[in-house]
Protein backbone atom coordinates (compact mmCIF):
# COMPACT_ATOMS: atom_id res chain seq x y z
CA UNK A 1 0.00 0.00 0.00
CA UNK A 2 1.31 3.46 -0.66
CA UNK A 3 2.18 6.02 1.96
CA UNK A 4 0.30 9.15 3.04
CA UNK A 5 3.75 10.98 2.33
CA UNK A 6 4.39 9.43 -0.89
CA UNK A 7 0.92 10.08 -1.79
CA UNK A 8 0.96 13.95 -0.80
CA UNK A 9 4.27 14.43 -3.07
CA UNK A 10 3.09 12.28 -6.29
CA UNK A 11 0.02 14.88 -6.03
CA UNK A 12 2.26 17.57 -5.23
CA UNK A 13 4.33 16.81 -8.68
CA UNK A 14 1.20 16.09 -10.71
CA UNK A 15 0.31 19.39 -9.90
CA UNK A 16 3.04 21.42 -10.83
CA UNK A 17 3.62 19.40 -13.91
CA UNK A 18 0.04 20.06 -15.43
CA UNK A 19 0.77 24.19 -14.32
CA UNK A 20 3.80 23.77 -15.96
CA UNK A 21 2.12 21.85 -18.98
CA UNK A 22 -0.23 24.62 -19.20
CA UNK A 23 2.31 27.18 -19.43
CA UNK A 24 3.90 24.87 -22.68
CA UNK A 25 0.72 24.29 -24.20
CA UNK A 26 0.30 27.87 -24.41
CA UNK A 27 3.51 28.57 -25.74
CA UNK A 28 3.23 26.18 -28.58
CA UNK A 29 -0.41 27.20 -29.05
CA UNK A 30 0.28 31.12 -29.18
CA UNK A 31 4.24 31.40 -29.65
CA UNK A 32 6.43 33.89 -27.85
CA UNK A 33 5.17 37.10 -26.91
CA UNK A 34 5.66 40.07 -29.50
CA UNK A 35 7.44 43.34 -28.41
CA UNK A 36 3.87 45.17 -27.59
CA UNK A 37 3.08 41.98 -25.57
CA UNK A 38 6.48 41.91 -23.44
CA UNK A 39 6.00 45.96 -23.07
CA UNK A 40 2.57 45.32 -21.66
CA UNK A 41 3.50 43.21 -19.55
CA UNK A 42 6.12 45.32 -17.93
CA UNK A 43 3.87 47.86 -18.09
CA UNK A 44 1.45 46.18 -15.68
CA UNK A 45 3.64 44.71 -13.19
CA UNK A 46 4.85 48.29 -12.47
CA UNK A 47 1.65 49.88 -12.33
CA UNK A 48 0.65 46.97 -9.43
CA UNK A 49 3.72 47.12 -7.30
CA UNK A 50 3.18 50.80 -7.19
CA UNK A 51 -0.25 50.59 -6.73
CA UNK A 52 0.42 47.93 -3.75
CA UNK A 53 3.97 49.37 -2.26
CA UNK A 54 2.47 50.16 0.90
CA UNK A 55 0.63 46.40 1.05
CA UNK A 56 4.52 44.89 0.37
CA UNK A 57 5.69 47.28 3.45
CA UNK A 58 3.23 45.64 5.88
CA UNK A 59 3.62 42.28 4.98
CA UNK A 60 7.60 42.49 4.92
CA UNK A 61 7.48 43.93 8.32
CA UNK A 62 5.29 41.72 9.42
CA UNK A 63 6.87 38.48 7.79
CA UNK A 64 10.66 39.88 9.94
CA UNK A 65 8.34 41.19 12.96
CA UNK A 66 9.78 44.56 12.07
CA UNK A 67 11.65 45.98 9.22
CA UNK A 68 11.37 49.99 8.45
CA UNK A 69 9.24 51.00 5.96
CA UNK A 70 12.20 52.88 3.89
CA UNK A 71 14.54 49.98 3.28
CA UNK A 72 11.32 47.95 2.33
CA UNK A 73 10.68 50.94 -0.41
CA UNK A 74 14.12 51.78 -1.29
CA UNK A 75 16.07 48.74 -1.48
CA UNK A 76 13.68 46.81 -3.14
CA UNK A 77 10.86 48.34 -4.51
CA UNK A 78 12.64 51.36 -5.91
CA UNK A 79 15.55 48.92 -8.10
CA UNK A 80 12.06 46.63 -8.88
CA UNK A 81 10.78 50.15 -10.48
CA UNK A 82 14.17 51.15 -12.44
CA UNK A 83 14.70 47.92 -13.34
CA UNK A 84 11.53 47.80 -15.38
CA UNK A 85 11.97 50.87 -17.11
CA UNK A 86 15.61 50.49 -17.72
CA UNK A 87 14.21 47.21 -19.42
CA UNK A 88 11.43 48.81 -21.15
CA UNK A 89 13.31 51.82 -22.49
CA UNK A 90 16.17 49.13 -24.16
CA UNK A 91 13.54 46.21 -24.92
CA UNK A 92 13.43 47.27 -28.45
CA UNK A 93 17.40 47.18 -28.59
CA UNK A 94 17.32 44.02 -27.12
CA UNK A 95 15.22 42.25 -29.32
CA UNK A 96 17.31 43.21 -33.01
CA UNK A 97 19.20 40.55 -34.48
CA UNK A 98 23.07 41.44 -34.60
CA UNK A 99 24.94 41.05 -37.48
CA UNK A 100 28.34 40.35 -37.01
CA UNK A 101 31.26 39.40 -39.47
CA UNK A 102 32.23 36.47 -41.51
CA UNK A 103 35.69 36.35 -42.54
CA UNK A 104 37.13 36.66 -45.64
CA UNK A 105 36.86 33.30 -46.27
CA UNK A 106 33.09 32.99 -46.53
CA UNK A 107 32.72 36.55 -48.24
CA UNK A 108 29.86 37.33 -49.38
CA UNK A 109 27.87 35.85 -46.77
CA UNK A 110 26.17 36.70 -44.00
CA UNK A 111 25.51 36.03 -40.03
CA UNK A 112 23.99 37.20 -37.71
CA UNK A 113 23.11 35.86 -33.74
CA UNK A 114 19.19 36.00 -32.90
CA UNK A 115 17.55 36.23 -29.44
CA UNK A 116 14.41 33.47 -29.05
CA UNK A 117 12.98 33.12 -25.45
CA UNK A 118 14.15 29.45 -23.96
CA UNK A 119 10.05 28.70 -23.04
CA UNK A 120 9.21 28.28 -19.30
CA UNK A 121 11.33 29.82 -16.39
CA UNK A 122 11.29 28.45 -13.26
CA UNK A 123 11.96 31.33 -10.66
CA UNK A 124 12.82 30.24 -7.38
CA UNK A 125 13.03 33.63 -4.92
CA UNK A 126 14.96 34.12 -1.51
CA UNK A 127 13.44 35.16 2.02
CA UNK A 128 15.56 38.30 2.78
CA UNK A 129 14.32 40.47 0.01
CA UNK A 130 11.61 38.68 -1.28
CA UNK A 131 9.68 40.92 -3.31
CA UNK A 132 12.93 41.77 -5.15
CA UNK A 133 14.89 38.59 -5.69
CA UNK A 134 11.54 36.72 -7.14
CA UNK A 135 10.31 39.61 -9.35
CA UNK A 136 13.94 41.07 -10.08
CA UNK A 137 14.17 37.68 -12.37
CA UNK A 138 10.75 37.74 -13.77
CA UNK A 139 12.07 40.95 -15.10
CA UNK A 140 14.27 40.12 -17.61
CA UNK A 141 12.39 36.59 -17.95
CA UNK A 142 9.59 38.98 -19.31
CA UNK A 143 11.50 40.75 -21.15
CA UNK A 144 12.95 38.24 -22.84
CA UNK A 145 9.69 36.76 -23.90
CA UNK A 146 8.96 33.83 -21.43
CA UNK A 147 6.28 32.07 -19.19
CA UNK A 148 7.42 31.75 -15.84
CA UNK A 149 6.99 29.72 -12.24
CA UNK A 150 7.79 31.77 -9.55
CA UNK A 151 8.62 30.06 -5.71
CA UNK A 152 8.79 32.15 -3.22
CA UNK A 153 10.48 31.22 0.29
CA UNK A 154 8.11 29.93 2.78
CA UNK A 155 10.34 32.14 5.39
CA UNK A 156 8.30 34.92 4.45
CA UNK A 157 5.03 33.76 4.33
CA UNK A 158 2.86 36.85 4.01
CA UNK A 159 4.90 38.67 1.21
CA UNK A 160 5.30 35.26 -0.61
CA UNK A 161 0.80 35.26 -0.99
CA UNK A 162 1.05 39.11 -1.74
CA UNK A 163 3.35 38.16 -4.56
CA UNK A 164 0.94 35.38 -5.61
CA UNK A 165 -1.91 37.58 -5.21
CA UNK A 166 -0.36 40.39 -7.48
CA UNK A 167 0.55 38.18 -10.04
CA UNK A 168 -2.57 36.15 -10.44
CA UNK A 169 -4.75 39.67 -11.21
CA UNK A 170 -2.73 40.83 -13.91
CA UNK A 171 -1.01 37.61 -15.52
CA UNK A 172 -2.89 34.49 -16.84
CA UNK A 173 -2.12 31.21 -14.91
CA UNK A 174 -0.51 30.02 -18.59
CA UNK A 175 1.50 33.15 -18.96
CA UNK A 176 2.86 33.39 -15.29
CA UNK A 177 2.10 31.54 -11.72
CA UNK A 178 3.25 31.66 -8.42
CA UNK A 179 3.44 28.71 -6.02
CA UNK A 180 3.96 28.55 -2.95
CA UNK A 181 4.38 26.11 -0.22
CA UNK A 182 7.16 24.69 1.98
CA UNK A 183 11.08 22.94 1.38
CA UNK A 184 8.64 20.19 -0.22
CA UNK A 185 7.24 22.38 -3.01
CA UNK A 186 10.67 23.98 -3.20
CA UNK A 187 11.95 20.13 -3.75
CA UNK A 188 9.23 19.16 -6.23
CA UNK A 189 9.75 22.44 -8.34
CA UNK A 190 13.27 22.46 -8.46
CA UNK A 191 12.91 18.78 -10.23
CA UNK A 192 10.31 19.97 -13.21
CA UNK A 193 12.18 20.02 -16.59
CA UNK A 194 11.83 24.11 -16.87
CA UNK A 195 13.93 25.58 -19.94
CA UNK A 196 15.88 27.39 -17.29
CA UNK A 197 15.77 27.53 -13.51
CA UNK A 198 17.14 30.25 -11.34
CA UNK A 199 17.83 30.30 -8.08
CA UNK A 200 18.88 33.02 -5.19
CA UNK A 201 19.72 31.12 -1.78
CA UNK A 202 22.84 29.60 -0.23
CA UNK A 203 25.23 27.73 -1.30
CA UNK A 204 24.55 24.52 0.35
CA UNK A 205 20.54 24.79 -1.03
CA UNK A 206 22.04 25.85 -4.44
CA UNK A 207 23.90 22.42 -4.65
CA UNK A 208 20.92 20.51 -4.21
CA UNK A 209 18.80 22.99 -7.20
CA UNK A 210 21.21 22.20 -8.69
CA UNK A 211 21.52 18.83 -8.33
CA UNK A 212 17.17 18.14 -8.75
CA UNK A 213 17.69 20.11 -12.39
CA UNK A 214 20.86 18.09 -13.68
CA UNK A 215 18.42 14.94 -14.11
CA UNK A 216 16.49 16.85 -17.03
CA UNK A 217 19.86 18.89 -17.92
CA UNK A 218 17.82 21.97 -16.96
CA UNK A 219 20.28 24.91 -17.11
CA UNK A 220 20.82 26.65 -14.01
CA UNK A 221 21.09 30.61 -12.78
CA UNK A 222 22.55 30.53 -9.00
CA UNK A 223 22.60 33.31 -7.20
CA UNK A 224 24.19 32.34 -3.78
CA UNK A 225 26.32 33.78 -1.24
CA UNK A 226 29.71 33.91 0.32
CA UNK A 227 32.06 35.84 2.28
CA UNK A 228 32.08 39.23 0.46
CA UNK A 229 34.95 41.35 2.21
CA UNK A 230 35.19 44.63 2.61
CA UNK A 231 39.56 45.95 2.48
CA UNK A 232 40.33 49.36 3.89
CA UNK A 233 43.27 51.02 2.56
CA UNK A 234 45.88 52.44 5.08
CA UNK A 235 45.88 56.22 3.19
CA UNK A 236 41.67 56.03 3.09
CA UNK A 237 39.81 58.55 4.91
CA UNK A 238 38.77 55.87 8.01
CA UNK A 239 35.86 57.59 8.95
CA UNK A 240 34.33 57.93 5.78
CA UNK A 241 34.86 53.92 5.06
CA UNK A 242 32.99 53.45 8.39
CA UNK A 243 29.92 55.06 7.57
CA UNK A 244 29.83 53.19 4.64
CA UNK A 245 30.51 49.47 5.76
CA UNK A 246 28.29 50.10 8.75
CA UNK A 247 25.58 51.33 6.64
CA UNK A 248 25.30 48.49 4.03
CA UNK A 249 25.99 46.34 6.89
CA UNK A 250 23.25 47.18 8.74
CA UNK A 251 20.76 47.40 6.48
CA UNK A 252 17.51 44.97 6.99
CA UNK A 253 19.91 43.79 10.28
CA UNK A 254 23.38 42.53 7.71
CA UNK A 255 20.84 39.75 6.22
CA UNK A 256 21.85 40.56 2.94
CA UNK A 257 23.64 38.75 0.70
CA UNK A 258 26.09 41.37 -0.52
CA UNK A 259 26.32 42.89 3.04
CA UNK A 260 30.42 42.81 3.76
CA UNK A 261 31.00 39.65 5.82
CA UNK A 262 34.03 40.73 7.04
CA UNK A 263 36.66 43.18 7.29
CA UNK A 264 40.27 43.30 6.51
CA UNK A 265 42.00 46.79 7.85
CA UNK A 266 45.90 47.80 9.04
CA UNK A 267 46.62 46.52 12.37
CA UNK A 268 47.35 49.63 13.50
CA UNK A 269 43.78 51.09 12.48
CA UNK A 270 41.79 48.33 14.50
CA UNK A 271 40.81 49.98 17.12
CA UNK A 272 39.94 53.51 15.79
CA UNK A 273 37.49 51.27 13.63
CA UNK A 274 36.02 50.12 16.42
CA UNK A 275 35.39 53.32 18.16
CA UNK A 276 33.87 54.73 14.40
CA UNK A 277 31.90 51.64 14.49
CA UNK A 278 30.44 52.02 17.44
CA UNK A 279 29.56 56.00 16.78
CA UNK A 280 28.22 55.25 13.56
CA UNK A 281 25.87 52.64 15.22
CA UNK A 282 24.75 54.88 17.49
CA UNK A 283 23.95 57.68 15.21
CA UNK A 284 22.38 55.63 12.96
CA UNK A 285 20.12 53.74 15.59
CA UNK A 286 20.15 55.72 19.15
CA UNK A 287 17.58 52.74 19.86
CA UNK A 288 17.68 49.13 18.48
CA UNK A 289 14.76 47.38 20.46
CA UNK A 290 12.51 50.13 20.29
CA UNK A 291 13.22 51.61 16.65
CA UNK A 292 11.16 50.59 13.82
CA UNK A 293 14.44 51.78 11.78
CA UNK A 294 16.32 48.50 12.67
CA UNK A 295 14.86 45.10 11.60
CA UNK A 296 14.50 41.78 13.41
CA UNK A 297 16.12 38.66 12.51
CA UNK A 298 13.87 36.76 10.49
CA UNK A 299 13.08 34.10 12.90
CA UNK A 300 14.53 32.24 16.39
CA UNK A 301 16.84 29.66 14.74
CA UNK A 302 18.51 32.45 12.58
CA UNK A 303 18.71 34.13 15.98
CA UNK A 304 19.95 31.28 17.60
CA UNK A 305 22.55 30.67 14.51
CA UNK A 306 24.06 34.30 15.01
CA UNK A 307 24.53 33.65 18.74
CA UNK A 308 25.90 30.09 18.46
CA UNK A 309 28.94 32.70 16.07
CA UNK A 310 29.31 34.74 18.82
CA UNK A 311 29.51 31.80 21.17
CA UNK A 312 31.84 29.92 19.54
CA UNK A 313 34.36 32.53 18.52
CA UNK A 314 34.00 33.68 22.20
CA UNK A 315 35.05 30.27 23.66
CA UNK A 316 38.23 30.07 20.73
CA UNK A 317 39.35 33.38 22.03
CA UNK A 318 38.13 36.12 19.83
CA UNK A 319 37.31 39.74 21.59
CA UNK A 320 33.69 40.09 21.39
CA UNK A 321 32.59 43.70 21.43
CA UNK A 322 28.27 44.45 21.22
CA UNK A 323 26.71 48.08 20.39
CA UNK A 324 23.60 48.36 22.59
CA UNK A 325 23.27 52.36 22.36
CA UNK A 326 20.17 52.52 24.83
CA UNK A 327 21.49 49.54 27.37
CA UNK A 328 18.07 47.53 25.64
CA UNK A 329 17.20 43.72 26.54
CA UNK A 330 18.21 41.88 23.19
CA UNK A 331 17.18 38.09 23.08
CA UNK A 332 15.27 35.60 20.70
CA UNK A 333 12.43 36.38 21.82
CA UNK A 334 12.33 40.40 20.07
CA UNK A 335 14.90 38.73 17.87
CA UNK A 336 16.70 42.16 17.76
CA UNK A 337 20.92 41.00 17.71
CA UNK A 338 23.04 43.48 18.92
CA UNK A 339 25.57 45.13 15.83
CA UNK A 340 29.10 42.95 16.92
CA UNK A 341 32.27 43.35 15.85
CA UNK A 342 34.89 40.38 16.66
CA UNK A 343 38.27 41.04 16.46
CA UNK A 344 41.15 37.88 17.13
CA UNK A 345 39.17 35.82 14.77
CA UNK A 346 40.43 32.89 12.67
CA UNK A 347 39.27 30.12 9.95
CA UNK A 348 38.97 27.59 13.01
CA UNK A 349 35.64 30.00 13.90
CA UNK A 350 32.25 29.02 12.42
CA UNK A 351 31.78 32.39 11.76
CA UNK A 352 34.61 32.46 9.54
CA UNK A 353 33.42 29.60 7.55
CA UNK A 354 29.53 30.41 7.03
CA UNK A 355 28.05 33.28 5.68
CA UNK A 356 27.31 35.59 8.33
CA UNK A 357 23.94 36.86 7.43
CA UNK A 358 23.60 39.08 10.00
CA UNK A 359 24.97 42.12 12.07
CA UNK A 360 28.46 40.77 13.05
CA UNK A 361 31.66 41.70 11.28
CA UNK A 362 34.53 39.84 11.74
CA UNK A 363 38.02 42.16 11.54
CA UNK A 364 41.21 40.98 10.66
CA UNK A 365 44.33 43.04 11.27
CA UNK A 366 46.90 42.67 7.40
CA UNK A 367 50.47 44.13 7.45
CA UNK A 368 50.56 44.59 4.02
CA UNK A 369 47.79 45.03 1.02
CA UNK A 370 49.08 41.58 -0.45
CA UNK A 371 49.07 40.41 2.60
CA UNK A 372 45.39 41.13 1.98
CA UNK A 373 45.07 39.99 -1.24
CA UNK A 374 46.46 37.26 -0.57
CA UNK A 375 43.69 36.11 2.27
CA UNK A 376 41.23 36.93 0.12
CA UNK A 377 42.45 34.76 -2.53
CA UNK A 378 42.82 31.95 -0.05
CA UNK A 379 39.24 31.10 0.45
CA UNK A 380 35.96 30.75 -2.16
CA UNK A 381 35.58 33.90 -4.42
CA UNK A 382 32.57 35.58 -2.87
CA UNK A 383 29.77 37.43 -4.05
CA UNK A 384 31.03 40.86 -4.11
CA UNK A 385 34.47 42.71 -3.00
CA UNK A 386 34.62 45.82 -1.29
CA UNK A 387 38.01 48.28 -1.67
CA UNK A 388 38.11 51.61 -0.45
CA UNK A 389 41.12 53.54 -1.74
CA UNK A 390 41.62 56.42 -3.95
CA UNK A 391 44.68 55.79 -5.62
CA UNK A 392 43.95 54.10 -8.69
CA UNK A 393 47.08 51.86 -9.33
CA UNK A 394 45.78 49.95 -6.54
CA UNK A 395 42.41 49.41 -7.18
CA UNK A 396 43.70 48.40 -10.54
CA UNK A 397 45.73 45.84 -8.67
CA UNK A 398 43.26 44.65 -6.32
CA UNK A 399 41.24 44.27 -9.32
CA UNK A 400 43.98 42.35 -11.35
CA UNK A 401 44.61 39.85 -8.69
CA UNK A 402 41.13 38.64 -6.74
CA UNK A 403 37.95 37.37 -8.51
CA UNK A 404 34.51 38.28 -7.04
CA UNK A 405 30.77 38.17 -8.38
CA UNK A 406 31.09 42.30 -8.50
CA UNK A 407 32.78 44.46 -6.94
CA UNK A 408 32.17 48.61 -5.42
CA UNK A 409 35.15 50.80 -4.97
CA UNK A 410 35.10 53.43 -1.88
CA UNK A 411 31.67 52.10 -1.21
CA UNK A 412 29.21 48.94 -0.33
CA UNK A 413 26.37 47.24 -2.41
CA UNK A 414 25.67 49.66 -4.82
CA UNK A 415 27.15 47.81 -8.34
CA UNK A 416 23.99 45.19 -7.85
CA UNK A 417 21.93 48.52 -8.38
CA UNK A 418 23.38 49.12 -11.82
CA UNK A 419 21.26 48.17 -14.54
CA UNK A 420 23.77 48.23 -17.40
CA UNK A 421 26.21 46.09 -15.03
CA UNK A 422 25.79 41.89 -15.10
CA UNK A 423 25.60 40.87 -11.81
CA UNK A 424 26.25 37.38 -10.54
CA UNK A 425 28.24 35.07 -8.24
CA UNK A 426 31.20 32.53 -9.35
CA UNK A 427 32.48 29.40 -7.96
CA UNK A 428 30.97 28.71 -5.18
CA UNK A 429 29.48 32.35 -4.93
CA UNK A 430 26.95 31.62 -7.97
CA UNK A 431 26.88 30.66 -11.50
CA UNK A 432 25.35 32.82 -14.76
CA UNK A 433 24.36 36.71 -14.20
CA UNK A 434 21.72 38.66 -14.72
CA UNK A 435 20.23 42.33 -15.09
CA UNK A 436 19.60 44.54 -17.52
CA UNK A 437 21.08 42.75 -20.80
CA UNK A 438 23.12 40.40 -18.84
CA UNK A 439 19.52 38.92 -17.43
CA UNK A 440 17.66 39.03 -20.80
CA UNK A 441 20.45 37.19 -22.38
CA UNK A 442 20.41 34.60 -19.55
CA UNK A 443 16.74 33.93 -20.23
CA UNK A 444 17.36 34.16 -24.45
CA UNK A 445 18.64 31.32 -26.59
CA UNK A 446 21.36 33.06 -28.52
CA UNK A 447 20.96 31.46 -32.25
CA UNK A 448 23.88 31.61 -34.71
CA UNK A 449 22.45 32.16 -37.68
CA UNK A 450 24.53 31.60 -40.84
CA UNK A 451 23.49 33.31 -44.07
CA UNK A 452 25.01 32.00 -47.20
CA UNK A 453 25.08 33.62 -50.73
CA UNK A 454 24.46 32.32 -54.09
CA UNK A 455 27.92 31.89 -54.85
CA UNK A 456 30.32 30.43 -52.66
CA UNK A 457 33.96 30.68 -52.16
CA UNK A 458 34.34 27.90 -50.59
CA UNK A 459 32.66 25.63 -53.53
CA UNK A 460 36.04 24.38 -54.86
CA UNK A 461 36.06 22.21 -51.63
CA UNK A 462 34.02 19.55 -52.78
CA UNK A 463 35.67 16.59 -54.15
CA UNK A 464 37.33 15.12 -56.30
CA UNK A 465 39.69 17.67 -54.76
CA UNK A 466 41.90 18.92 -58.16
CA UNK A 467 45.11 21.81 -57.64
CA UNK A 468 42.54 24.23 -56.93
CA UNK A 469 41.24 23.35 -53.85
CA UNK A 470 45.07 22.36 -52.53
CA UNK A 471 45.83 25.70 -53.29
CA UNK A 472 42.92 27.11 -51.25
CA UNK A 473 43.73 25.01 -48.23
CA UNK A 474 47.36 26.28 -48.28
CA UNK A 475 46.25 29.90 -48.58
CA UNK A 476 43.92 29.20 -44.88
CA UNK A 477 46.83 27.30 -43.62
CA UNK A 478 49.04 30.15 -43.89
CA UNK A 479 51.33 31.50 -41.16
Amino acid sequence: MESPITAEQDKLKARLQSQLQKQRESSQKNGAPDYRKRLSALDNLLTALVERQEEFVRATSEDFGGRARQETLALELVPLAEQIRHSRKHLAGWMKSRYVGTGLNYFPSRAKVVYQPLGVVGIIGAWNYQTLLTLSPLVDALAAGNRAMLKPSELAPRTAELIKDLIAKIFPEDYVTVVTGGTEVAAAFSALPFDHLMFTGSTRVGKLIMRAASDNLTPVTLELGGKSPALIHQEYDLRRAAERIVTGKLYNAGQTCLAPDYLLIPQARRDAFLNLFGEMVKKLYPKLVDNPDYTRIINRNHYERLAAYVSDARQKGAAIHQINPANEVSDGNNRVFLPTIIFDVNDNMAVMQEEIFGPILPVIAYRTLDDAVAYVNAHPRPLALYYFDENSARVDHVLEHTISGGVTINDVLFHILQHNLPFGGVGPSGMGHYHGFAGFEAFSKKKGVFLQSRMSALAILRPPYGPRAQRLIKFLLRN
